[in-house]
């Protein structure tokens, strides 16, 4: 089979799919037309987020077999109209899921006890304790929205902190000794703590947004790993002003590219994020580990493997 690599991965993609006869051709600078030209030479495709795989792309990739994406999401894929062509799509979120964990446990840390504010603080000759007073994670309750790979790996970080963890899902029955599965009316009721692992759809898009908030019965922290345009900038910042939400920690933002590389508006929702000391923002590297590149890249590798060796 020939595959062609359209983004960057860990080595070991090249290397063992070499081995055991594959023909891989790296491609990390041509334009979506200027592949489009060539995609129908190939029999799979081995993606992150640079470049769309929609129904056009899909149509003139006439020899496809496979589309790999080394990552969870599945948007920048037309996954109905792949399937349709008899197209596999394989993804690989079991090699993230421990590094997300990680960070939202590490964002909450950060944000709940003031620890980048003191820190920039004291190396600015400030030495303030009263005022950075934390807030501590036990005997809370943690809401997570999703309870995929990401969310059981966040469920089971929680689990040593002495707090409750409860989720929703539109799966049923899947709940396990990390956490309770409860409806959405629920967990609404009882989180104090709000944390996202969704992926974007049509159901999802801005799914928190003024209503949503509103109808949280306490005032809440909230964290979101998993896609911008799950959140409603605009109604977030105004919660974040009232109170309602008492701090944010977002590693993606609603106004980011669709290849994740930068955001692409700017605006003074944007800007009042940016600038406030309720707020903690990372570039969209939750899952973005030395060691999450490297298992991103073997799920990848097995999973190919396993339908087409």
């Amino acid at each position: 089979m020939k595959i062609l690599l359209l983004d960057k991965n860990h080595l070991l993609i090249t290397e063992q799919l070499t081995a055991k006869g594959f023909t891989l051709i790296e491609d990390f600078t041509s334009t979506y037309d200027e592949i489009l030209n060539k995609v129908s030479d190939y029999d799979g495709i081995i993606i992150r987020s640079r470049i769309p795989m929609d129904k056009n792309f899909i149509e003139h990739a006439k020899n496809l077999k496979f589309i790999a994406r080394v990552g969870a999401g599945l948007e920048n894929i037309d996954v109905e109209f792949a399937k349709k062509s008899n197209i596999e799509i394989i993804s690989s979120p079991e090699g993230n899921r421990d590094a997300v964990a990680e960070q939202v446990l590490g964002m909450l840390l950060l944000l709940m006890n003031r620890l980048f504010i003191a820190s920039q603080e004291v190396k600015n000759g400030i030495w303030k304790r009263e005022e950075n007073r934390g807030d501590e994670i036990l005997g809370k309750t943690i809401g997570l929205i999703g309870y995929g790979n990401m969310g059981k790996a966040v469920a089971k970080r929680f689990s040593g902190f002495g707090c409750k963890v409860i989720f929703h899902d539109i799966l049923a029955n899947i709940g396990d000794e990390f956490a309770q599965q409860v409806s959405l009316e629920k967990l609404k009721k009882e989180a104090d703590i709000l944390s996202l692992h969704l992926p974007i759809t049509k159901e999802t898009h801005n799914i928190i947004d003024q209503k949503f908030i509103s109808e949280m019965r306490k005032n809440f922290y909230f964290v979101n790993t998993a896609r911008g345009k799950n959140v409603k900038t605009k109604d977030l910042v105004k919660a974040l002003k009232s109170g309602k939400i008492k701090g944010a920690a977002l590693d993606v933002l609603e106004y980011e590219k669709t290849s994740f590389e930068n955001i692409e508006l700017k605006n003074d929702d944007l800007d009042f994020l940016l600038h406030s000391e309720k707020v903690i923002v990372t570039p969209h590297i939750a899952g973005w580990t030395i060691q999450s590149k490297e298992k991103l890249a073997q799920v990848i590798v097995d999973k190919i493997l396993t339908k087409f060796s």
